[in-house]
């Protein structure tokens, strides 16, 4: 006689602590977002020699710019004299240098130390030992990725892998060519909650049916609680009567030629830990980037990506942008919901995930294994 072994409705989720203490978020900056491979800019916003971007990755500001020979370069974004925050924009254009505010410590695109005052009589300066210190760069979809670890870990693992294990092949995300649509609109959301609960608000759709009418409507399938992610390769089909992505199901835009039927009227989603999301769909995708400033508090750039032949003519992507706009806004207010109860005592001990949400304790083990040394009551 065997006994049938009843899998349990309910399991725990993380203690309500660890969204608010700021040990933990400390933690989280510097072994996840200070030690992982980080999407930082689109390659697109460094459009010509001297292009810069900074960017707040963990407890550090980096410096990402475009070299005269046309490649990517990220420093941390630190004068070597006297550490005085570099570059104070947020985004410009540097003619062929980057000054110092404080004492004019000036550095080359490629980071060399190429002027100080009186340098020429400090002939024991090396230029380049005191040049900026770099950052490990890749580009990929379009984005430049960086990782501020001595020793970044396998791209190829983290994020390339990451793809394959949500689609079962990265050929999958290629036949989209991310890298050459054109960026059709930016929208920056402003969210007073914790990264860790827009990761799960996105990886689960438990909460679809009650506050998602215009995407239920448009993805019927997600009304049942199941997300995409919940099924490898699983792309959720458009409705009988929806012709597009788009707010009210109307007609698309111009599709993508590399999808194939079988992607064709499907959504897919994938997250890349620690700060990605990558929405696909037939005629454009939509990225997201995540910044985590404090335990409760985080920035998302979100990106519309359309063919450049739709973004050169200026055809109307408003309805396309407007689904997946409301879509987060209403995702990102019940993020806010929730951040001011995880430190109450009544969720002390967390709360609980049913069992379409069960995918989401892989995460919960990730993170808790990337912060192990943290004290339980922090």
């Amino acid at each position: 006689m065997t006994t049938e072994v009843v899998s349990p409705s309910l399991i725990p989720t993380l203690p309500g602590h660890t969204y608010v203490s700021e040990d933990i978020f400390r933690a989280e900056q510097e072994h996840i977002f200070e030690e992982m491979w980080f999407c930082a800019v689109r390659t697109a916003d460094l459009e010509k020699a001297g292009s810069f971007k900074t960017v707040q990755i963990g407890r550090e500001s980096v410096l990402i710019n475009r070299t005269r020979k046309g490649e990517v370069r990220a420093f941390y974004n630190i004068c070597r004299h006297r550490g005085v925050k570099l570059c104070m924009e947020e985004s410009g254009e540097a003619n062929r240098s980057f000054q110092c505010p404080y004492h004019a410590w000036t550095y080359d695109l490629e980071g060399k130390l190429i002027a100080a005052p009186n340098l020429t009589k400090m002939p024991d300066i090396d230029r380049n030992e005191y040049g900026l210190v770099k950052v490990h760069v890749r580009e990929y979809m379009g984005y430049v990725w960086v990782c501020l670890a001595d020793e970044p870990p396998s791209f190829e693992e983290d994020v390339m892998g990451a793809i394959e294990e949500r689609l079962g092949d990265l050929r999958a995300v290629d036949d989209y060519d991310i890298a050459n649509l054109s960026l059709g609109r930016r929208i920056k959301y402003d969210v007073k909650a914790n990264w860790k609960l827009i990761i799960e608000n996105f990886m689960e759709c438990y909460h679809c049916a009650t506050i998602h009418p215009e995407l239920t409507e448009v993805l019927p399938e997600f009304a049942d609680g199941l997300a995409a992610q919940y099924f490898v390769g699983h792309g959720a089909e458009f409705g009988d009567d929806i012709k597009g992505f788009t707010i009210d199901g109307s007609e698309g835009l111009d599709r993508i030629p590399g999808v194939g039927d079988d992607q064709d009227r499907r959504y897919y989603a994938v997250t890349i830990k620690p700060n990605v999301f990558v929405n696909l769909v037939p005629d454009h995708v939509i990225i997201h980037r995540m910044f985590p400033l404090a335990a409760d508090h985080t920035i998302v750039e979100c990106d519309w990506l359309y063919l450049p032949s739709v973004v050169e003519s200026g055809k109307d992507v408003s309805a396309s942008v407007e689904l997946f706009h409301r879509v987060n806004e209403q995702d990102f207010d019940a993020c806010e919901r929730c951040q001011p109860a995880m430190g109450s005592k009544i969720y002390a001990k967390g709360g609980v995930l049913v069992p379409s949400e069960h995918h989401i304790e892989a995460f919960h083990s990730w993170v808790t294994s990337k912060i192990a040394d943290v004290p339980a009551d922090s």
